[in-house]
């Protein structure tokens, strides 16, 4: 595997430190939710000290990619009624695991206990649904190596639409053909659960 480029960038420092995907997560949570549709860099991410979604899976990936680890990205498709997730994903003695950043209780951090990757993405199915309780998950795709795009994106000042049009364009799988009928609406309770967030929008 393509070693991490020797960056100049005093942001990346902070990579040293971040020495297990455990770590790394932890870093995420403390980075404020942008909430611009923006496709920022891991570069411009740090040096503004926020990331939504995408951008907290760019910087993930990079970390884990500091770290030894291939840049690896997973998309979660969504029925079209609601918004994909992107989360970065990791393998440890045999096991799959996952960063993610979002504001909400839900889609969060997984431990790298899933044998597959399918595995990993159905343990995101049963927290992802909309406020009326409609479950929304339909698909996953495989893991998307961000090697393939060399090292510009770790420190672009230009939009990294371009990945994230290959990521959505890329190979994705079904969870199960035709369950919409027979799925249960999440409870109440989860649904206020699902409503908790870190970061409040600026007025």
């Amino acid at each position: 595997m393509r070693r991490f480029p020797a960056l100049t960038h005093k942001e990346f420092n902070v990579f040293k430190k971040l020495n297990s995907p455990s770590k790394i997560q932890d870093f995420l949570e403390k980075i404020p939710i942008n909430f611009r549709n923006t496709y920022r860099s891991p570069l411009l991410a740090l040096k503004l000290n926020e990331a939504h979604c995408l951008e907290g899976a760019f910087l993930g990936a990079a970390a884990l990619w500091h770290n030894g680890m291939k840049p690896l990205l997973l998309d979660l498709k969504t029925d079209g009624y609601d918004e994909d997730h992107v989360v970065a994903i990791f393998k440890k003695s045999g096991y799959w695991g996952a960063l993610t950043k979002t504001n909400h209780a839900v889609l969060r951090y997984r431990d790298p206990v899933y044998k597959t990757v399918r595995e990993l993405a159905m343990s995101y199915f049963n927290e992802y649904f909309l406020d009326d309780g409609e479950k929304t998950l339909r698909g996953y795709s495989a893991p998307f190596d961000l090697l393939k795009f060399g090292d510009r994106w770790l420190t672009s000042k230009k939009s990294l639409w371009r990945i994230s049009k290959a990521l959505d364009d890329s190979p994705h799988f079904k969870m199960a053909p035709n369950i919409a009928s027979r799925l249960r609406p999440a409870d109440p309770i989860e649904i206020k659960a699902g409503k908790l967030v870190r970061w409040r929008k600026r007025r």
